[in-house]
């Protein structure tokens, strides 16, 4: 009596890409990347044929795409020889993505309504800009550069930056006095130059991590007093140089904040921001 025997039952490709829910287009494009060959090619005909045991790895493709997670994360969970731990890994990043994502989302949320409640006038924003010299300032500060001038390139720079030149200071004694001041200076090649710095001490002493700078005076600047947290101070920078170029001005150099009131380290409701932008006629 012969022995049992294990028959594959094959699908088309058509048939295929219909228990997957997808086309017949993409799944030739995971074919041509190497993420789902078929089983088998007719030599003849060119044809494509899926066997059954493809159906798993077919589901947790469609499965994963359809969570967001990118080719090269699935292709590697594929390639698992073990794919829960390798599965759940790809899981927990892609939801460590999304989450930022909806932050990122509820934060151009807020500056939407913001923005809407001035326009519609039941807010009003910052206060009026103003046109004095600037003295001149000696600071410690650190710096770096950012890929864009955005928020989105910025943001993630300054907690870095801010605590390297906590420890410097720390490790060489010197004093954090207030009120902090970050510069910004843009680059040829539209990549931004950030600085970031506090008061030093007179005289000021050198130390390693850190920079003895000069700021120096400014004839005359623009200022405006932003009041609350980060999450609007694109708009108060806007507001900003809308009324300089309308009162016939032009920036002439680095732009300043100047975080007049502003306890610990995480922007609040209740900080106040003033900033700065040389200025000359236009």
């Amino acid at each position: 009596m012969s022995g049992w025997s294990v028959v594959s039952t094959m699908y088309t490709i058509g048939e295929f890409a219909a228990i997957g829910r997808i086309s017949v287009r993409m799944l030739r494009h995971y074919d041509a990347i190497g993420l789902l060959p078929p089983a088998r090619v007719d030599e003849r005909s060119g044809y494509r044929f899926y066997s059954d045991a493809q159906l798993a790895d077919l589901l947790r493709v469609v499965e994963l795409r359809q969570l967001g997670v990118g080719l090269d994360a699935i292709a590697a969970v594929l390639a698992s020889d073990d794919q829960r731990p390798a599965l759940a890994a790809v899981l927990r990043q892609r939801r460590t993505e999304l989450r930022a994502g909806i932050a990122e989302d509820s934060a151009r949320l807020d500056r939407l309504e913001r923005r809407l409640r001035i326009l519609e006038g039941t807010e009003i924003m910052s206060t009026p800009v103003e046109y004095r010299p600037l003295d001149a300032v000696t600071v410690y500060a650190v710096s770096g550069t950012a890929p864009g001038p955005g928020p989105e390139y910025v943001g993630p720079m300054i907690g870095p930056l801010i605590e390297g030149l906590d420890s410097a200071l720390a490790a060489a004694g010197r004093p954090i006095l207030e009120p902090s001041v970050f510069w910004y200076e843009a680059r040829e090649d539209e990549r931004l130059e950030v600085h970031i710095s506090y008061p030093a001490e007179n005289p000021p002493r050198p130390g390693a991590g850190y920079e003895v700078v000069e700021l120096p005076a400014v004839p005359l600047a623009a200022t405006l007093l932003h009041r609350g947290d980060m999450s609007g101070i694109g708009d108060s920078w806007m507001a900003l140089t809308e009324q300089l170029v309308a009162d016939g001005y032009r920036v002439a150099g680095p732009s300043r904040e100047v975080y007049l009131e502003a306890t610990g380290h995480t922007p609040a409701p209740d900080w106040v921001t003033e900033l700065q932008a040389p200025v000359e006629r236009a």
